[in-house]
Order: structure tokens, then C-alpha cells, then sequence
């Protein structure tokens, strides 16, 4: 298992890519499908929806991870990450745009006039009022949807910063405790030095008095053994 400090950064930018691929295909497809096949690029542009969704995550995470890159290699990190987002908003465009677009078709399909409508119902028959409400109602679905999207894409953004902001304050609290426990180590270090020189200066007044008290002792000797003799 890789453990270096870019492994989770490189691991959520693969997974990032593969996303955007996908992505890619789909939309571009989606770009090339003809007119009659509605169904089958609303169940795409569905599919695309859950992508996007996991590559704005993969991108929220290769964020975070970013923090913990080491300082002398983390702008070429920003730089990746800064190019995952422009992508990343440049697709969601592409999938707003596609998903009004085919609303809008959708619209104009369902309100196109035909051309045996009686004198007597200027409007069109009832079944083509209610094309026209069903393609109302889906246009104001998919544009509640969209709303719901960008809503939702905000709310994880804010989150996100908020985590980073959290992560921040906690690693300078981290370095903060790092530095002090770093500064007591030292105190502990000068004071054990002085108490050793202490301890060591302490030994040889004790020699020195000794030495005194000996070289007294033997003299006292030497006196009173004079006056004796």
C-alpha cells in the first residue's frame, strides 16, 4: 500500500478522470443522438447527473487531501486540482445546457399545431393541450431539478470549505503543541545539563573539604606530637 503524502491525492484524481471520461462520452453523444431518441438521452442525461455528482466529491476530496502535500510540491497540486475544477465546470455546463436544450425540444414537440384542427376548437383537440401541460410540467421539473443541483452543489461546497477550514485550525493547533512539547524538551534538556554540573561541582567540594579537613587533621597531629616529645 502506497503511503506516501500525494497517494490519496493521486488515487481520487484517477478516479476523477475516469469520471470526466465517462462523462465526456455520454455528453458528446448526447450531442449527436438524433431527435427521435428523447427517452434514451434523458436516461443518459440521468446517468450523467449521478457522474457529475461523484467527480464534484472526487474533487472535493482531492481538496482536502491537498492540505497534507508537503509545501515544497503542492503547487503543482494546486495546479491539477485547479484544472479538475475547470473541467469539472465546463461539464456541468455542457449538462445544463443539454438538459434545457432537450426540455425545450420536448416543449415544441408537444405544442406543435396539427394540421387537421377543426374550426371549431381553435386550441387544437384536448389531447394535444395535454402534451402541451405534460411538456410545461416537464420543463418546470427539469428546471427545479437544475435549481436542485446547483442548490445541492453550494450546500457541498460550503461544506467542504467548512472541513478545510476545521482541518486548518486543527493542524495549527497540532504544529502549536508540536512546538511547545519541542520547547520543553530543550528546558528539560538545559536543566538536566545545570543539575549534572551541579551534581558534579557538588562531588568535588566534597573532595576539597575532605582534602581540608585531612591535611588539618594530619597537622594537629604533627603539633601535638612536637609539644608531647
Amino acid at each position: 500500500m502506497d503511503t506516501s503524502p500525494t497517494a490519496l491525492f493521486d488515487s481520487y484524481e484517477q478516479d476523477f478522470k475516469q469520471f470526466i471520461e465517462t462523462i465526456r462520452e455520454k455528453l458528446e453523444g448526447d450531442e449527436n443522438q438524433d431527435e427521435h431518441r428523447k427517452e434514451q438521452r434523458k436516461a443518459s442525461l440521468r446517468r450523467v447527473e449521478m457522474e457529475v455528482d461523484e467527480a464534484d466529491e472526487m474533487v472535493s476530496q482531492m481538496d482536502i487531501e491537498i492540505q497534507g502535500i508537503p509545501q515544497s510540491i503542492r503547487p503543482q497540486y494546486h495546479n491539477r486540482l485547479k484544472v479538475a475544477k475547470a473541467d469539472l465546470s465546463r461539464y456541468k455546463k455542457t449538462f445544463k445546457d443539454l438538459s434545457a436544450q432537450l426540455a425545450r425540444s420536448s416543449l415544441l414537440a408537444s405544442s406543435t399545431p396539427r394540421p387537421d384542427y377543426s374550426s371549431d376548437d381553435p386550441y387544437g383537440s384536448s389531447s394535444d393541450r395535454s402534451r402541451l401541460l405534460a411538456g410545461t410540467t416537464l420543463l418546470e421539473d427539469g428546471t427545479k431539478r437544475l435549481q436542485d443541483s446547483h442548490r445541492l452543489a453550494l450546500e457541498t461546497e460550503e461544506q467542504g470549505a467548512g472541513i478545510l477550514s476545521n482541518l486548518r485550525v486543527q493542524r495549527e493547533q497540532i504544529e502549536n503543541s508540536r512546538n511547545t512539547l519541542e520547547m520543553a524538551n530543550n528546558s528539560i534538556a538545559r536543566a538536566s545539563n545545570k543539575l549534572t554540573s551541579m551534581i558534579r561541582r557538588m562531588y568535588q567540594q566534597r573532595f576539597v573539604t575532605g582534602a581540608i579537613i585531612t591535611i588539618l587533621v594530619f597537622l594537629i597531629i604533627i603539633v601535638v606530637w612536637s609539644k608531647l616529645s
